[in-house]
């Protein structure tokens, strides 16, 4: 018979529905049912895509002696950490409090009223049981312990995150130069990258996208050429690895090497959102061909295969097919040889495919080395173009053969802040490329967003499923959907949008903002209450909630002049900074609001009835200390104020600190304009370093 788990709209309760464990999921029920029964909670935390959570899966919770333990001794909590990030967070903490390494599945233990005690991650079988047994008999003998262990960590749960980060650094008192510190924070980035793969240490490897966004923000104030070439060489690399899916696009979580060879085979939203952001960047940085082609490649991606009917995305991509992870994306050579003849040994070649394997079982992950270009000239007789003909038809031929087999398993729910952050990363590669195909993907989902994750007075649902809108939204659904929405304004010039950000913005600020602080929590005060209520500061391969806002109320106030944003948003940086300026690769997001902060945001105004046309040329620019509005009439805004075209004629305006330059009435003279302040600018700094 199915637990309690059958009722719920996450996939992986749903996974877990037919476990001979008496699941419960997060809830009153379960909490009650606790204290009243004075039982220890079991709380087991995971997502769909996560191999090892199957694993234990599979190994622990479908074992009928497993099981009978967890069910006579235990109240047993399964949690879809992507729905309730907020109670992952809480638990993920108080883990790494008991010295313990996080991650996926993670298993708490908690006193009957949710003070943690004891965790981990995945326990194979034999200890699993036995963790049982012990923690059982400890709580029958002596209660009062696990009681006071639990009180210690809740203590430190209680300290927010921020002042437990910045206890030992100390703010930036001496007024070195906002060049210098920069410079200094590069230097150390410098010291942990890989210059022969890209990307950031030893394995495994993570993108980081807001890393190397930050490095393109800051070789364009700067004009430091080994901070392009560190984001050249990482997005060469990750573009060549098997952590891209070389026959369709989109990218793995991560990669168990430093080669970005072998991937975590799942593909998560959020990740491929923000690279698709990354890339576009970089082409407009760069104009390198590669760039284009993988930022094509994400979005095709994600079109065809994470797209629902209503225009919301879905979650992500499992890791395993057929209970193995990696499966549907493997090969072995005689099956490319079979696929492709004996023009396949070609392939093989420039895809790194071998007799005995590359990944393991003698299997094989499609990566390469080399360009087509350099591949032609090394290890071909044939021309670039007959190469490029053939790589193209051959991975066309193994598509056909793969769309056949049995599919990885699709998370298929709608979470609020990822389709937020694909929105902002469709709108990012259509202000690049001018491919009417990717706004009206991102204004599909935007209108989604709007229509069915908002309420009327600014409130937001956190996650969608079959028609149902439900959990309160948490501080980055709320972030990273008013940025997207300012994004897609710049995109189109309808302002119903910004009218949207900023009621949300409002509504955070009403509901999320700890004045104390400075910063914001990251659950609404309305919302359920937890043993501590956390602030997220640190940017991981998400940018933090705080950071995100941080973003999104500085680009509110150059569009809407509002006093009250500005203010929060410098005391948000001045609590943030001396952890910037220490820790740097994980404040990255961070950093790029404390750039707009030290070099003005350009604001671009254009009136007349080519404003849509300037902008677009305008877009193809890499300026990313820029914000743009424009009517083709007028507007209320105050950067659109009193402004008209005279004659007819589109007049562009070129501001900075309030202060206007005189109106250009052709692309060519604002861009000069751009131009002349990025050259005042370097000017009045001292000499970066290059």
């Amino acid at each position: 018979m199915p637990n309690r788990l059958i009722n719920s709209t996450s996939p992986y309760l749903l996974q877990h529905a037919q476990n001979p464990v008496d699941w419960f999921p997060w809830g009153e029920e379960a909490l009650q049912k606790a204290m009243s029964e004075n039982k220890i909670i079991l709380l087991s935390v995971g997502y769909s895509a996560c191999h090892w959570c199957h694993v234990m899966e599979k190994n622990c919770f479908e074992n009928e002696d497993i099981a009978s333990v967890m069910n006579e001794n235990f109240v047993n909590i399964k949690v879809d950490r992507e729905e309730r990030p907020d109670v992952d967070q809480i638990y993920m903490d108080a883990i790494h409090m008991m010295g313990q390494r996080g991650g996926w599945p993670m298993n708490v233990f908690l006193t009957p009223d949710q003070l943690p005690f004891f965790g981990g991650t995945y326990f194979p079988p034999e200890q699993w049981k036995q963790i049982l047994i012990e923690i059982s008999n400890a709580h029958k003998i002596r209660p009062e312990e696990l009681k006071k262990a639990g009180l210690d960590v809740q203590s430190g749960l209680g300290v927010s995150e921020l002042k437990r980060m910045t206890a030992s650094f100390a703010k930036n008192q001496s007024g070195e130069s906002p060049i210098r510190l920069l410079d200094a924070l590069f230097e150390k980035m410098q010291s942990s990258f890989d210059p022969e793969w890209g990307g950031f240490g030893a394995a495994p490897k993570f993108p980081m996208p807001s890393v190397y966004d930050f490095l393109l923000f800051y070789h364009h104030i700067t004009e430091n050429k080994q901070a392009l070439k560190m984001v050249t060489v990482s997005l060469e690399k990750m573009a060549y690895g098997g952590i891209y899916d070389q026959l369709v696009g989109g990218f793995a979580r991560y990669s168990v090497d430093a080669e970005w060879k072998v991937p975590h085979f799942e593909k998560m939203l959020y990740d491929n959102a923000q690279m698709l952001s990354l890339y576009s960047h970089a082409y407009s940085a760069t104009l390198d061909i590669l760039h284009r082609d993988v930022a094509f490649g994400i979005f095709n991606f994600i079109k065809l295969e994470m797209t629902s009917d209503e225009g919301a995305f879905y979650s992500a991509l499992d890791a395993d097919s057929e209970g193995v992870e990696g499966k549907f994306y493997a090969w072995t050579k005689s099956e490319i040889l079979e696929i492709l003849g004996p023009d396949g040994e070609e392939f093989c070649s420039f895809y790194q495919v071998t007799e005995e394997g590359n990944f393991e079982h003698g299997m094989n992950v499609l990566w390469r080395t080399v360009s087509e270009e350099d591949f032609t000239l090394l290890y071909s007789n044939r021309s670039h173009s007959d190469i490029h003909k053939f790589i193209v038809e051959s991975r066309r031929k193994l598509i056909e053969v793969r769309s056949k087999r049995i599919r990885p398993g699709l998370d298929d729910k709608t979470i609020t802040s990822w389709n937020a952050l694909m929105t902002k990363g469709l709108i990012d590669a259509y202000r690049t490329f001018d491919q009417p195909e990717m706004l009206k993907l991102a204004y599909d989902n935007a209108t989604f967003l709007s229509e069915k994750m908002m309420e009327p007075d600014g409130k937001l649902w956190h996650t969608y499923k079959n028609g149902k809108a439900h959990i309160d939204g948490f501080l980055d659904d709320y972030a990273f959907t008013i940025d997207a929405f300012i994004s897609l304004y710049e995109a189109t010039f309808h302002e119903n949008w910004l009218d949207e950000a900023k009621k949300l913005a409002d509504y955070a600020i009403l509901n999320f903002y700890n004045e104390d602080e400075g910063l914001f929590y990251y659950t609404s005060g309305l919302s359920e209450k937890l043993i501590a209520r956390k602030t997220e500061v640190m940017d991981n391969v998400i940018p933090s909630s705080n950071s995100a806002m941080a973003l999104a109320l500085k680009k509110l106030v150059a569009l809407f002049g509002e006093e009250k944003y500005d203010i929060i948003v410098k005391r948000m940086l001045e609590e943030a900074e001396p952890l910037m300026l220490s820790e740097g690769r994980y404040m990255s997001h961070w950093l790029q609001v404390w750039l707009l902060e030290k070099f003005p945001l350009v604001e671009i105004a254009i009136v007349g009835r080519n404003a849509l046309k300037f902008k677009k040329e305008i877009d193809k620019i890499f300026f990313p200390n820029k914000v743009l509005c424009g009517t083709n009439n007028e507007s209320n805004l105050p950067l659109l104020e009193n402004r008209k075209s005279e004659d007819g004629e589109t007049q562009i305006y070129v501001c900075q600190d309030k202060i206007c330059r005189l109106p250009a009435n052709n692309v060519t003279s604002a861009l000069r304009q751009l131009r002349i302040l990025r050259e005042e600018m370097l000017y009045s700094m001292p000499q970066a370093k290059s």
